[in-house]
């Protein structure tokens, strides 16, 4: 062979030589991209999966029917409440969703400080959706009976509890103390009395309070001044409702359990509590441990300090504490002081047929830009 025939079948074969390795390298890559395009296809179907089987499984919060109802019917109620206070002038500064039910900062009614972004949040009509559902995580069943140990601190929350005990058909035994905290029933022409007895006038309640305090300083308004007290006093009696007047923490809880226990139709399925009564939570520094919203194991304090909360609890009954409004929000994702007030939201069996088939679009979305360019490469 030539020089020159030599020359031209070496760089002949180094074209042949760099063309290979060109396309292995271009294999090479190929075969990276489509393993990374599979890993990806692979995560992507693991979460769908996933969140497909939390939203489908008992892991996920299980929401009634009855919460929807319970919204809806708490919507009722503060319509029925705004009708009520129509003629009366509403500061907007302090109750811009005219709910009626937010009331002075400072008034002859008023015992202790309160927030008012804690009030004005218990008036979202969700609310009483979220009593309904830790109701039915406690146990209760239609036909049952509850006993309500209410403040005038937060009436929205009374109004959101008997909402959802409408909702869930069950039988619901109050007991009302008068006193509240500020931008609670503060309002003396309107206070918690008053507030249950629209409730009672619209149908959201058939019978009246099973007895009444006067709330407060031992829970016969030692804070309140003496006028405030004969005023409150002549109101509850004028109305033939049991008058609870014991600064006795035992003995008025023994009452309390009493009246409790006559007006219940069954055993009492579980307590709600609202607001910081005195006579309700007891003196026990341990009311500051209670978790927001339903606890079913409890730390119980020495007897002769406890609330009704408490003897609830020692005997078994299981309880829904709302007094820390923030930590509750919070907990259950609802909104901290809305303006304006949201309506009573889808049933989350609708809102979970929504997620699922919005995952579902999603996941097959994403497959299709994953692999499709893995047909590109192969035609190619």
């Amino acid at each position: 062979m030539t020089n020159a025939s030599y020359g031209a079948e070496s760089q002949r074969q180094g074209k042949v030589k760099g063309a290979s390795t060109v396309r292995i390298t271009l294999n090479s890559n190929r075969r990276k991209a489509v393993r990374r395009r599979i890993i990806a296809a692979g995560a992507v179907s693991l979460a769908a999966f996933g969140i497909t089987r939390f939203i489908t499984s008992d892991e996920a919060p299980r929401d009634s029917e009855a919460m929807l109802r319970a919204s809806e019917i708490m919507e009722e109620a503060l319509s029925a409440i705004s009708d009520a206070r129509a003629a009366a002038v509403l500061d907007p500064g302090i109750d811009p969703n005219r709910t009626g039910l937010i009331g002075p900062e400072d008034s002859p009614l008023t015992t202790t400080p309160g927030q008012l972004e804690a009030k004005r949040s218990t008036t979202n009509p969700n609310i009483a959706g979220l009593i309904a559902r830790q109701l039915e995580e406690a146990g209760v069943r239609p036909g049952g009976t509850i006993a309500i140990g209410s403040s005038g601190s937060f009436p929205a929350l009374l109004v959101a509890s008997l909402s959802a005990a409408k909702a869930l058909q069950v039988h619901a035994v109050c007991i009302l103390s008068l006193g509240a905290s500020s931008y609670g029933a503060t309002d003396m022409d309107f206070n918690l009395l008053d507030i249950y007895s629209v409730l009672q006038r619209s149908g959201i309640v058939r019978e009246p309070p099973a007895a009444i305090s006067l709330g407060g300083d031992k829970d016969i308004g030692l804070d309140l001044e003496p006028e405030v007290r004969d005023a409150l006093t002549r109101k509850i009696t004028g109305q033939s409702i049991p008058f609870i007047n014991e600064p006795n923490l035992p003995r008025n809880v023994e009452t309390r359990i009493q009246v409790y226990q006559s007006h219940a139709k069954s055993g009492i399925s579980a307590f709600i509590n609202s607001g910081g009564g005195y006579a309700n939570l007891g003196t026990s520094a341990l009311a500051l441990q209670l978790k927001p919203g339903l606890n079913t194991h409890v730390e119980l304090p020495p007897k002769e300090t406890r609330g009704v909360l408490f003897e609830m609890a020692a005997a078994g009954t299981p309880v829904i504490h709302l007094l820390y409004i923030k930590g509750l929000i919070e907990k259950h994702d609802l909104p901290w002081d809305p303006i304006p007030l949201p309506r009573a939201r889808q049933s989350p069996a609708g809102l979970r047929g929504v997620v699922f088939w919005f995952v579902c679009i999603t996941y097959f979305g994403l497959i299709l830009c994953v692999l499709a360019p893995l047909g590109v490469c192969s035609r190619h």
